[in-house]
C-alpha cells in the first residue's frame, strides 16, 4: 500500500492541470487540500499509536536503519491475536485484498469479508501484490505467526525500499492492539516524484488508507471468527 496510496492525489493534480480558469484551478487544489487535512485528521484520532508505541522497537526497524520517513498507527481489536493473525495472513491484491479503498489498491474487486484457507500458509519469501499485476510486490520478510507480519518492497539490487510491519500484542483483557509501522529509505520515489514530493503528499494519503484498512480488519476480526 506504500507504493500506492499517492494514486487519489495525483488524479486530483491531473484534473487541477486540465483547462479550466485559474480561480477555479486555485480552488479546486485548496479545497482538495482542504480535504485531505481533514481526512488525515480524522484518520488519525481512529488509529493513533501511543508515545511508547512510537518509539518501541519493532521487528523490521533493522531492514532500513537511516530512514527517510517512519509513520505509526495502531488500533485495538477485542478479539486475541489468534483471530485477528488470519486477516493480515491473506493480504495483498488478487488475494484477499487490503481492506482499504478497493477501486485504489485491489481492482475494485472488494476485500474479502471472510478467512480464506488457501491463503493462509505464510512464510518468507511470500509475495502480497500491491495492485493487481504490478511488478512491485511486498514479499514477506519477518514471520511469525499471531506475533508480527513484516513486508518488504525491494530494490532490484536487493536494498529494501521499504518496510511494512504488523505487530499484534495481546493485553490481558484477551484484546489485541495491533501496532503498524511503515519505514521508507531514501530514494523512495513513487510514480518517479521527487522525493520531497513523495515525502509531503505520501505521509497524510498513507494515514487515509491506513486507516480504511485497520477500521475494516477490526471490523472484520470482530464479526467473523476463524
Amino acid at each position: 500500500m506504500l507504493v500506492t496510496t499517492i494514486t487519489a492525489l495525483l488524479i486530483a493534480s491531473d484534473y487541477a492541470r486540465t483547462r479550466m480558469p485559474t480561480r477555479t484551478k486555485a480552488l479546486v487544489i485548496a479545497t482538495a487540500g482542504a480535504a485531505v487535512v481533514g481526512a488525515a485528521i480524522y484518520a488519525n484520532l481512529q488509529i493513533h499509536a501511543g508515545s511508547a508505541e512510537r518509539t518501541a522497537s519493532l521487528p523490521g526497524d533493522e531492514l532500513i536503519s537511516n530512514p527517510v520517513g517512519v509513520v505509526n498507527h495502531a488500533i485495538t481489536i477485542h478479539r486475541p491475536p489468534h483471530d485477528v493473525w488470519p486477516w493480515l495472513a491473506q493480504m495483498g491484491s488478487g488475494r484477499a485484498g487490503w481492506y482499504s479503498y478497493d477501486f485504489i489498491d485491489n481492482g475494485r474487486v472488494p476485500s474479502s469479508k471472510h478467512i480464506l484457507p488457501e491463503y493462509q500458509n505464510v512464510a518468507v519469501g511470500t509475495v502480497f501484490p500491491a495492485l493487481p499485476g504490478a511488478k512491485d510486490v511486498f514479499v514477506v520478510v519477518r514471520c511469525e505467526p499471531e506475533h508480527n507480519l513484516v513486508l518488504s518492497w525491494r530494490l532490484p539490487d536487493g536494498r529494501h525500499q521499504t518496510a511494512w510491519a504488523f505487530v499484534l500484542e495481546q493485553s490481558p483483557s484477551d484484546q489485541t492492539r495491533l501496532v503498524v509501522r511503515g519505514r521508507v529509505a531514501q530514494g523512495y520515489r513513487p510514480f518517479h516524484l521527487p522525493q520531497w514530493l513523495a515525502s509531503l503528499i505520501g505521509r497524510p494519503a498513507h494515514l487515509i488508507m491506513q486507516r480504511k484498512q485497520l477500521v475494516n480488519m477490526r471490523q472484520r476480526a470482530e464479526s467473523t471468527r476463524g
